[in-house]
């Protein structure tokens, strides 16, 4: 029997995880900046902990999630999402009482039953970050600046900030109540998927990405225009910030984000470069969360952005190059003796930061240099019984066939003036 990977998997290769590793390393490198710390949780969590955070009605939780029921018969899930269990962790270790704020970061596997498609996997991969403590506008703008610059970092410059206010638990309520009255004059004409969230979740309605949905609801109202005092404050500050640091930013009035938790601000990155499926990073504010979770009262923003759309991304506008990883020298061998010394002078290079490989097979030379080639080492090095006995050897480069004699004992030296 032949096994292949699961649907809705991938397997990243040699030459692409390295590709994966410095994008880590650029989001691990900007988190730094801002001051965030990584937290590192369970890829599974009790399902109670999502169908709360998230909410019962979401597709996440009544669609995606995977769910089983393990030897205690305990029902487990696979995270869909990185927030709920950093939250659980933060209230869990009283993460709280140790800072007035708390800033997180994630990087890892999440996982959602949905069909796979472009950028889209059923176990794919996310970034995040989570700011706790704090109900300022402030750090509003900031979740926002932390996802933009892990994006310039990198190189990216096309995108476009989206920002929007879903309200508060004052003057949420009402709205959705004229939200449904408009609603509910267009229900015969509406998608069946859109019919059944004026019940469950009508702001989801406004999120339709059916074309005749929204030629439906054009004219609606938007819960932007319908903010009590607080909120609207809140949003104005948050839109001055992002004036004020030179960020460019359009309010969309229908963005609500596919999650329950959010209050105030909601926000989404998107790129031209991923077609209809545009969006690469979305989060908000979610001051509720916290208690709903069983903690105490905190407020929080926070931001997840999924990596595999970022890679591809990366790799339309030519910068997802592999870092160089080529061999700095390939040391060929003729003879046991060679053969020995190689093992160990590879060894001791390694030891001082030198990419260093040699022969495993025994193989001839000829075939060696062609190995050499094609790993793209910079330098060969061939050893044998006379350049054992003669303590010297030429070091070629492999690039422009140059080659030049080295002492065995000042390798890494010539390796570093080279």
């Amino acid at each position: 029997m032949k096994f292949k990977s699961i649907k809705g998997t991938k397997d990243i290769l040699p030459g692409e995880a390295e590709v994966w590793q410095r994008v880590e390393e650029s989001i691990r490198h900007v988190m730094s900046l801002f001051n965030y710390r990584e937290i590192r949780t369970p890829v599974f969590e009790q399902t109670s902990l999502f169908s709360r955070s998230i909410g019962e009605l979401t597709d996440i939780v009544s669609k995606e999630m995977y769910t089983f029921t393990d030897r205690s018969e305990e029902s487990i899930t696979l995270r869909p999402e990185g927030t709920a269990s950093a939250l659980r962790a933060y209230i869990q270790h009283n993460v709280g009482e140790q800072s007035a704020l708390t800033k997180l970061y994630y990087i890892g596997p999440m996982f959602r039953q949905e069909r796979p498609q472009a950028g889209r996997l059923r176990q794919f991969h996310q970034f995040g970050a989570e700011a706790l403590g704090s109900s300022s506008p402030q750090l509003d703008a900031e979740m926002m600046l932390v996802a933009l610059a892990v994006y310039r970092d990198l190189g990216i410059e096309e995108f476009a900030l989206n920002v929007n206010s879903v309200g508060c638990r004052t003057c949420r309520p009402p709205y959705k109540e004229l939200l449904v009255n408009a609603l509910n004059n267009v229900r015969d004409k509406l998608s069946p998927e859109s019919q059944a969230r004026i019940g469950q979740n009508p702001l989801r309605v406004l999120d339709s990405k059916d074309d005749h949905d929204r030629e439906l609801t054009r004219n609606v109202p938007l819960m932007k225009d319908h903010l009590c005092p607080e909120c609207a404050d809140h949003f104005k500050e948050v839109q001055a910030l992002l004036q004020s640091s030179g960020t460019p930013f359009h309010i969309d009035g229908r963005l609500v984000r596919g999650l329950d938790y959010y209050t105030k601000t909601a926000f989404e990155i998107t790129s031209t470069a991923l077609g209809s499926q545009d969006a690469l990073a979305g989060g908000g504010r979610y001051d509720i969360l916290v208690e709903e979770l069983g903690g105490k009262p905190t407020p929080g923003v926070g931001f997840a952005a999924g990596m595999e759309r970022l890679m591809m991304v990366l790799s339309k506008a030519g910068k997802a190059g592999m870092p160089d990883v080529r061999p700095v020298l390939f040391i060929a061998t003729n003879g046991a003796a060679a053969q020995q010394w190689a093992f160990t002078t590879a060894n001791a290079l390694r030891s001082k930061g030198f990419r260093v490989e040699i022969d495993y097979l025994q193989r001839s030379l000829k075939a060696q240099m062609r190995e050499a080639n094609r790993m793209e080492a910079r330098y060969a090095l061939v050893i044998g019984e006379t350049e054992l006995q003669a303590r010297s050897a030429k070091l070629k480069n492999m690039q422009t066939g140059d080659e030049e004699g080295v002492a065995l004992d000042q390798i890494d030296r010539a390796l570093t003036t080279l």
